[in-house]
């Protein structure tokens, strides 16, 4: 335990090069404050009309003066000569070091009102979640704020006749990782008073203080606020011709979690020339006719369209109080709108439900989709679908005569269990024409010319048409193709069969016939031009690692996408297509995230037991020393989709770095991104392959990084992922813990009780079911296996949640307990597949660390904390 902590305690000698402050020890568990950064004081003044009670029969108080809200504490990240603007005067952060008694004398210059406010920070850093007493001394009045939070205040000053400063302490829980205390002081100047400060930490024992520095340095590490809180940048919409950009903007803000979301209007320059900020909006585009956007306003009848001009700075209504309005789409030459309506079927009040179908399961299940027509001269509303199935609209011709829309219903005689039908509407005669009906439904969009489609869907949507898998595999029906759709010869042609990039999204610009390819390629999501005379593919280079969401100007050359890396938080960015080049627009979590220090993180990559190489990445912690031992965290999702170089994210590897354990992600046999042999992998295998790359993976890690702890290695997944941690610990016992959120114990409840049970099964068991096919719906069934697992294992689970229900983690906690195995169940209430809410969502998060803490640190206090025994 001692050889951890002194690591630990070097550790934070090299963690974000943090200029550790020398602490004079009092006594076995005290840490003296010995420097100070300081700002002010600043003069403030009592209100007018003071001396005159309020409505609840108050004075105004001298203490009101320190309580008056001047600063906003979770705003400050002090730092030595860091200013703080105060009306008539600039202050300065300034470094005061504590002198013979311990404390440091406080700046006293004259004050034009005969109070001063001034403030005092430290940053303390813990390698360990511990608790500790805090305590301030001052004959001042102050207030302590650590991490934003009050946690001490003495409102009084002291006597003139006493000799000891009045102090206050109490004891605080310190995470892992930095934290920011500050100190609010008052200074009356009337007052004779010494305007001293002191501080220290008690620790509990030599052990706990020896994780524990304290400095004046910024620096940090990753941690779940900083991921969470902030502003952030959602997408960026350019305008038709390129010249202006639509930026959509939300900022979430502790401690509630409460979100606004906006959207700001940007020109070339990036300059800002409207926003939309406090408007309560939605569904905002442009409309295709000069710089003009429209959007939506909800009301008690319906929502409305507005138009703004944003040349003439007028707006106008388009569209008046449309009950159950979604979404919307201009005809190209402005004419007229297409706009979808919902409507739900009569509700039944008698309790009883007959199922129509297994779709019918679903609370959306009997609401319908219909199409209408709203003509912008006349202003005349014209309903073009009806019946039993919703049409979905996928896009209007360039000319704008017609509508492709597409339909879908059940068909359980074959998977994948639904057809879609495509239609095409000739809006001059009302005449339909149907494309095609097809097991395998996909998205299609006009070609310039409006002659053919750009279509994307499933390597097998046109038969064999987009099937590049050999020796007779089956194709993973996730992996996406794009295909080019002949509107006369009703022929497709797959444009990427021998593209072994997964298709995201397509864009068939008009400006140079080019086709612009957002793309799964391996774990990073980049754009490719595809070059439809030459049949080529060039990739573009953006910037960033994972692009999210990529728009394009209707005339111009010009796109706009927002992404992330590995260590860089989402920005957003304007491209030109036609020279490659690409500019910053805006990155508002860059001043959020320039004290955060992050480890270096490479690639890992070994070949499984068929000679087939196995991508992976290795995420280090800040301060990393080769020469010394890490636990280990291994993370996977095993399922069809590589786990994607992205940042944060749900399962954030930098977070759990940052909390001193290396992390090691591979992307085992069956991910999308690598090729259709690669991804066909996944098909009829649930964990059969996947489950013997893990554990071999992980060995070779192991055996080729001798600075990892090979008796303390953690594993977690979460969906698919959380099925292979459980399926993994009835395979092996190299795990010293494991965690699963949203796991699956038996593939055959799974397959028929979640929502999308069986259609995630018609692509992962294509063609077995669990009477003809035990070895995978029984034997790779953790629950039917849970006599081998032996491994303490936490199980994480929304108690709503639809895709993988409850009863998955309920079953395996069930069976482990019974059998006296080690196992935990956190329920989390109200919360489905994701967890969202924010508080939720910060102590699920803080679960996994305290799991992986308890386990792999042999660090039990801070699950304790969280889940103290109960007498039940």
């Amino acid at each position: 335990m001692k050889t951890i902590f002194n690591i630990a305690l070097l550790l934070v000698l090299l963690i974000c090069s943090f200029q550790v402050i020398s602490q004079e020890k009092t006594g076995e568990e005290d840490m003296i404050v010995n420097s100070w950064l300081v700002a002010g004081p600043f003069d403030v003044r009592k209100p007018l009309f003071d001396s005159i009670e309020d409505l609840k029969g108050n004075i105004f108080q001298v203490e009101d003066l320190l309580k008056s809200d001047y600063f906003n504490v979770l705003d400050f990240r002090p730092a030595d000569g860091e200013e703080i603007i105060w009306p008539g005067s600039r202050k300065s952060w300034k470094t005061e070091h504590a002198g013979e008694e311990n404390s440091i004398e406080l700046s006293s210059t004259g004050s034009k009102t005969g109070f001063s406010i001034v403030l005092a920070a430290i940053y303390i850093n813990s390698r360990r979640w511990q608790e500790a007493a805090v305590e301030v001394q001052s004959p001042l009045m102050f207030e302590v704020f650590l991490d934003g939070e009050k946690i001490l205040s003495k409102y009084s000053f002291d006597k003139e006749e006493d000799t000891i400063p009045g102090a206050e302490n109490g004891k605080q829980v310190f995470e892992t990782g930095s934290h920011l205390l500050v100190v609010k002081l008052l200074i009356d100047h009337e007052k004779t008073l010494g305007h001293t400060l002191a501080g220290k930490i008690t620790c509990e024992d030599s052990l706990t203080k020896a994780a524990f520095s304290i400095h004046n340095d910024p620096a940090k590490v990753m941690d779940i606020n900083l991921l969470l809180d902030g502003v952030a940048v959602n997408s960026a919409k350019p305008s038709s011709d390129g010249s202006l950009m639509a930026l959509s903007f939300s900022e979430t803000m502790p401690p509630e979690g409460n979100k606004e979301s906006w959207t700001e209007i940007r020109n070339a320059t990036d300059d800002l020339i409207y926003s939309f900020r406090n408007a309560k909006i939605s569904g905002l585009q442009w409309t295709g006719q000069g710089n003009r956007l429209s959007y939506k306003t909800n009301g008690d009848k319906g929502s409305s369209l507005w138009v703004l001009d944003l040349d003439s700075h007028k707006q106008y209504m388009v569209l008046e109080n449309i009950k159950d309005m979604s979404g919307y789409q201009w005809a190209p030459d402005g004419s007229y709108i297409i706009y979808a309506v919902s409507e739900k079927a009569e509700k039944d009040d008698s309790g009883l439900k007959k199922l129509e179908g297994m779709p019918d399961r679903m609370s959306w299940s009997r609401r319908r989709q219909y199409l209408y027509k709203a003509d912008i001269k006349s202003g005349i509303r014209e309903r073009l679908t009806y019946g039993h199935l919703s049409s979905n609209l996928q896009d209007i011709s360039p000319d704008s005569r017609y509508l492709l829309f597409s339909q879908q219903y059940p068909d359980f005689t074959e998977r994948p269990y639904s057809k879609q039908l495509m239609y095409l509407f000739d809006m001059r005669d009302y005449s339909l024409d149907t494309i095609w009906i097809n097991n395998y439904g996909g998205g299609a969009s006009f070609s310039p010319d409006g002659k053919k489609l750009l279509v994307t869907g499933s390597p097998v949507m046109f038969g064999d048409e987009g099937n590049n898998v050999t020796n007779g595999r089956i194709p993973n029906g996730y992996d996406t193709q794009a295909y080019i759709f002949d509107l006369k010869k009703k022929k497709a042609d797959c444009i990427t069969k021998t593209f072994e990039p997964s298709v995201l999204d397509v864009f068939w610009s008009k400006v140079n016939r080019n086709i612009y390819i957002l793309a799964e390629d391996r774990t990073y999501k980049s754009l490719f031009r595809y070059d439809v005379k030459n049949r080529s593919f060039k990739e573009l280079e953006s910037g960033m690692d994972v692009l999210s969401r990529v728009s394009y100007a209707d005339d111009a050359l010009v796109a706009a996408y927002t992404g992330s890396s590995i260590q860089t938080p989402v920005e957003a960015y304007r491209m030109n297509l036609d020279s490659g080049d690409y500019h910053l627009i805006t990155a508002p979590k860059e001043k959020q995230f320039e004290d955060v220090s992050f480890g270096k993180t490479e690639e890992w990559i070994f070949r499984n037991r068929k000679g087939i190489s196995i991508d992976g990445r290795v995420y280090f912690p800040p301060g990393f020393d080769p020469e010394k031992k890490y636990p280990l965290i291994v993370y996977y999702y095993g399922g069809t989709s590589p786990v994607s170089r992205s940042f944060g994210g749900r399962y954030p590897k930098n977070l759990f770095a940052a909390q001193g354990y290396v992390v090691y992600v591979l992307q085992p046999s069956g991910a999308t991104g690598y090729g259709q042999n690669f991804s066909a992998m996944h098909v009829n295998n649930w964990g059969i392959t996947v489950a013997d790359e893990i554990i071999d993976g992980t060995l070779k890690f192991i055996e080729e990084h001798p600075f990892i702890d090979s008796t303390n290695i953690g594993c977690i997944g979460a969906s698919y992922g959380g099925f292979m941690t459980m399926l993994l610990q009835t395979r092996t016992d190299i795990f010293t813990c494991a965690i699963s959120h949203a796991g699956i114990s038996s593939i055959s409840s799974y397959w028929g009780e979640g929502y999308w049970g069986y259609l995630y099964s018609s692509v992962a068991t294509a063609n077995n079911f669990p009477w003809n096919n035990k070895k995978i719906y029984v034997e790779q069934s953790p629950l039917f296996n849970a006599d081998k697992i032996n491994t303490p294992i936490l199980l994480l689970h929304g108690n709503k949640d639809t895709n993988v229900p409850l009863g998955e983690s309920l079953q395996l906690y069930t069976a482990l307990k019974l059998l006296g195995k080690p196992v935990e169940l956190i329920e989390v209430e109200g919360q489905d597949h994701h967890i969202l809410d924010y508080k939720k969502r910060i102590k699920w998060q803080k679960t996994i660390l305290a799991w992986f803490d308890k386990w792999l640190k042999d660090q039990p206090e801070w699950w304790g904390h969280l889940y103290p025994e109960g007498n039940l």
